[in-house]
């Protein structure tokens, strides 16, 4: 069986010293579209006191000049991506009122090479050459250039020509050189079934996700991401310039995010990997219904915003569609604190962030594993006093992020 899937494939430019001082201007126009808007957008704001909408911040750029240094399509995509950004800011401003508007784009007197979107009218691929042909604005045509031809290569494992058709194209500065990002309508081949098995995750900070397998609890801890992030936020903040980020302080930016991304992809890899070698078809997912909405101190809520539960049940979600698991995402209310094989349900059987006793049934448990495992009764429920213990609740396995491989191991295999 087939399905249809969006994905993203990033090229390298092979000519790219050809094309760099037309995208440097395309990007620098894209900044420029992007700051005048803003400022639009600030005087809507202070009139108002509404959020600029995106149809009226629209028919206003159309009359300013820098609106045609892009493709009609590139321009419009720049105000998306601003009243986005407005969107999301007045949603946290109704939790924190000194949550910062969006920024403008500007490092001292320049402006830094913004992402330029280029949509169905606004480029044209020749994939059996690995060209790509990018539209200027009618403001940077000159009669000999209306377009940039870009030179590509992707991964050897991925040819365009196959793809169901490239959606847009993205050229993306980052922070070395320009790249173009080809987002594309693909099918891909799904197995007919997992098999019949339930397992249920417990996603969390340390413990990044905890699964309770009908035959084992796995713990999937979080260390080297917060290794990386500790590093490489420090890298940023100690290289932080008087005029905006410098060259270092992005570069540590952007490493992080490649890692995080790396880390993730692996994770949910290895767990759908796993759920299809132990016959499991579905997978419960823990949702924090409205935890953004909850505080927990000033060091708490820094690390509850960085959680990224959010794009874990997304990866989660495609990747098990590729491989028929069925991926569930379910509310985890009362899942930490209810017993797993008796429920009770007293709020004193965690007795500590990592250990669960129950005082009814006197179950001793790794406290995610318990949560993990109320996860998967919500879709099979356990017979009534099912003894889940005998060790495996208590001391479940452990599989590490080996950096070397770049891979998730057991313990005993990252130590050795």
């Amino acid at each position: 069986m087939a399905i249809k899937a969006t994905r993203t494939y990033v090229g390298s430019i092979k000519n790219h010293q050809q094309v760099c001082e037309g995208l440097d201007s395309l990007g620098d126009s894209a900044s420029k579209i992007w700051n005048v808007a803003r400022w639009t957008g600030d005087r809507i704001w202070d009139a108002t006191s509404e959020i600029p909408n995106g149809s009226v911040l629209k028919s206003y750029m159309k009359s300013q000049p820098c609106w045609k240094d892009l493709n009609a399509q590139s321009s419009q995509k720049v105000i998306e991506e601003l009243s986005d950004a407005f969107q999301s800011w007045f949603d946290l401003r109704q939790k924190d009122q000194k949550a910062n508007p969006p920024g403008y784009r500007k490092h001292g007197d320049t402006r830094p090479r913004s992402t330029v979107t280029f949509k169905e009218d606004g480029f044209k691929h020749d994939p059996d050459n690995n060209r790509v042909r990018l539209s200027k604005g009618s403001n940077l045509k000159e009669h000999f250039s209306d377009f940039l031809l870009c030179e590509y290569q992707t991964r050897p494992d991925v040819d365009l020509s196959e793809v169901n058709s490239v959606q847009n194209v993205r050229a993306v500065w980052n922070g070395d050189e320009w790249e173009l990002h080809f987002v594309c309508k693909v099918e891909l081949e799904t197995v007919d079934s997992a098999g019949d098995g339930v397992a249920g995750i417990d996603l969390g900070i340390t413990n990044i996700a905890t699964v309770a397998f009908p035959d084992e609890y796995v713990l999937y801890p979080g260390n080297s991401l917060k290794e990386d992030k500790h590093y490489f936020t420090r890298a940023e903040y100690d290289t932080e310039g008087e005029n905006g980020p410098s060259e270092q302080s992005r570069w540590a930016r952007r490493k992080l995010s490649e890692r995080e991304t790396h880390f993730y992809h692996t994770l949910t890899d290895a767990i759908i990997t796993e759920c299809v070698e132990r016959g499991v078809g579905t997978l419960a997912v823990s949702w924090p219904e409205d935890v953004r909405e909850s505080d927990w101190g000033k060091t708490g809520n820094k690390k509850l915003h960085s959680w990224a539960f959010d794009r874990i049940y997304q990866y989660l979600k495609y990747k098990g569609e590729m491989r028929s698991v069925e991926v569930l995402k379910e509310n985890e209310w009362d899942t930490s604190k209810t017993c797993s094989r008796c429920g009770d349900d007293t709020k004193s059987n965690r007795v500590e962030r990592g250990l669960y006793v129950c005082s009814s049934c006197e179950l001793v448990a790794n406290a995610d594993c318990n949560g993990a495992e109320n996860m998967r009764q919500k879709i099979t429920p356990s017979p009534h006093g099912e003894d889940r213990s005998n060790g495996c609740v208590a001391q479940p396995s452990t599989h590490l992020f080996d950096r070397e491989s770049g891979m998730f191991h057991t313990r005993e295999q990252v130590v050795s």
